[in-house]
Order: structure tokens, then sequence, then C-alpha cells
């Protein structure tokens, strides 16, 4: 690997657009800063930069190389960060990565409940579906992530988290189907409404119904969980949500669950960190007393 001090400038220019910026935030020259680029150009063999009117941009090369030497500050930032968190756990800083849903219905609860334990320890909520939350965890973005259903990765560990079951949901509207066990085919006469991002159970379902020889298209694809409820409360078709996350609509009954002549197999989620990045001692608390929420709950 190159001499790491090229790369700091080669970093510090890109991202300031400014070979003078760089200068000035590196302690050296203007010159000092062309000369390191046309070093690291000429050891790599590519143009990196090209000069504007108001200073330089990255070449389509020197935009690839970029993408990988910012993650790599972010995890030197990280590991910086981590090294102050390691020696208290009254204070630090704890990222967390989650689906919408997750946060509110099933983080939010024992987040009070921490927060009036560690009130100086900063929360910071990523939201994102599970493929979002890996990549920004593998890039050091995030110290936890709490996902649906997580795949095997050799570069994560997984913490098994509570069951969640979906399941279809309809208002009034449709209050004939209540007490009916409907076919999917049968199922499908109805409008359906299913979340819109690439989500695990979004992904579930359609293979389910898949595997069962139907291809599974929503009349409306909506952005939250929220708005799910809401549009079926509404009559405007029949949401697949989590169960666990409309209780109270069902308990009040402006919600009512649609019986299927199949089961929708349960999920998990997994809380899910780095293997080899030690975490923070509040981090490593926060974890701890997850766990151990989750199986009083059990």
């Amino acid at each position: 690997m190159y001499n790491l001090e090229l790369y700091k400038v080669f970093y510090l220019t890109a991202k300031s657009g400014s070979l003078s910026k760089a200068a000035k935030e590196l302690f050296i020259t203007q010159p000092s800063v062309t000369h390191s680029i046309k070093q690291l150009e000429e050891l790599l063999g590519l143009i990196l930069f090209a000069r504007t009117s108001k200073g330089v941009e990255l070449t389509t090369e020197g935009a690839v190389l970029f993408s990988y030497i910012e993650q790599a500050y972010n995890l030197i930032a990280s590991a910086e960060a981590k090294m102050d968190e390691l020696r208290n756990i009254s204070d630090g800083e704890i990222k967390i990565g989650g689906s919408d849903s997750l946060c509110k219905h099933y983080l939010l609860p024992f987040l009070e409940v921490f927060h009036e334990e560690f009130p100086h320890v900063q929360i910071h909520l990523v939201h994102g579906t599970t493929p979002e939350i890996i990549k920004q965890l593998k890039e050091g973005r995030m110290d936890i992530g709490i996902v649906r259903s997580p795949r095997h990765d050799e570069q994560l560990h997984v913490r098994e988290g509570i069951t969640l079951q979906d399941c279809f949901v309809a208002g009034p509207k449709y209050k004939a189907l209540a007490g009916q066990r409907l076919s999917l085919k049968q199922l499908l006469t109805y409008p359906i409404i299913l979340f819109s991002r690439n989500s695990s159970s979004r992904n579930l379902i359609t293979s389910l119904f898949l595997q069962h020889g139907y291809s599974l298209q929503p009349e409306i694809e909506l952005g939250s969980v929220d708005l799910l409820i809401e549009f079926a409360k509404r009559g405007f078709g029949i949401s697949y949500v989590t169960e666990e996350f409309v209780t109270k609509e069902l308990a009040d009954g402006s919600l009512f669950k649609i019986e299927l002549d199949i089961s929708i197999p349960p999920t998990r989620t997994g809380i899910i960190t780095l293997k080899n990045m030690p975490l923070s001692m509040a981090a490593a608390e926060f974890v701890k007393k997850l766990e151990m929420t989750q199986q009083t709950d059990m």
C-alpha cells in the first residue's frame, strides 16, 4: 500500500475541492499538495483530479478511489470516537440502525428506559432497509443494527431478537370478510397495499405467493408502516403489516385480521454488530440490556 500521507492529501483535496484549502488544513504549502497528488497519480497510473475555474474536481477514476478512502476515514474517525467512549459508559454515543417500524414499535419503549438510566448517552437512530443498515454498519457509520431476518454474513455477529408475525389487515369497509378464510386467489381479487421499499417482509410475502403460483402485484405502494395502517383503516384496500405493530387497531376494531388458508411464516429480528469491531461501553451495555429485556418478554 502506498504512503498513507498521499491518500490523506488526496482525501482532503477531494473533500474541499481546493488545493489551497487542503494545504491550509494540512499545514503545508500548496505546491506540496500538488506534488503529493502527482505522486499518487503516477503510482496508480491514473488521473485523479481535473482543474476547474473554482479549484479541482474528481475525475471518474478519482471518484471511485474517493468512495473507498472515505470509508477508511469514517472507520478511523469511528475508532477515535470509540477510544473515548470505551473509557466511560455514562456519556458516549450510540448509533443504531433500523427500519421506521422497528424503531417506533420495538426500540422506542426500550430506549425510554435506557435513556432514563443513562441520560447523557447520545443516541442516534438511522432508518433504512436491512441491506442499507448492513452496508452502513460495515462502513463504520453505526454501531448496532436492528433488522428483520438477518442473512448469514461472516463479518457480522447476530444476536437473536424477538419473533414477529406478518399478516393482512383490513378496515370496516371489508367487514364482510371478517371470520372468512380466504385463499390466495380470493385475496388477490381485492386491492392489496404493500410497503414500497425492498424490505425483508415484502420479499418474504412475494416469495410465498410465487411458491403457490401467484404473482403479488400491489395496487398501492406506501413508504411507511403508519401509512399502511391508515390506508387500510380508511378502506383503500388490504394492507400487509406486522401483527405486533397493529395490536391497538386490532383491539379497538378499526382493523381486523384477514384469515388465509395458508400460514405465513414468522420472522425474527436480529441485533447485528461487526465481529471484529469492539463496542463502546455504552453500546455494549445497550445490547446487553436489550437482550435481557427480550428474554424477560419471552
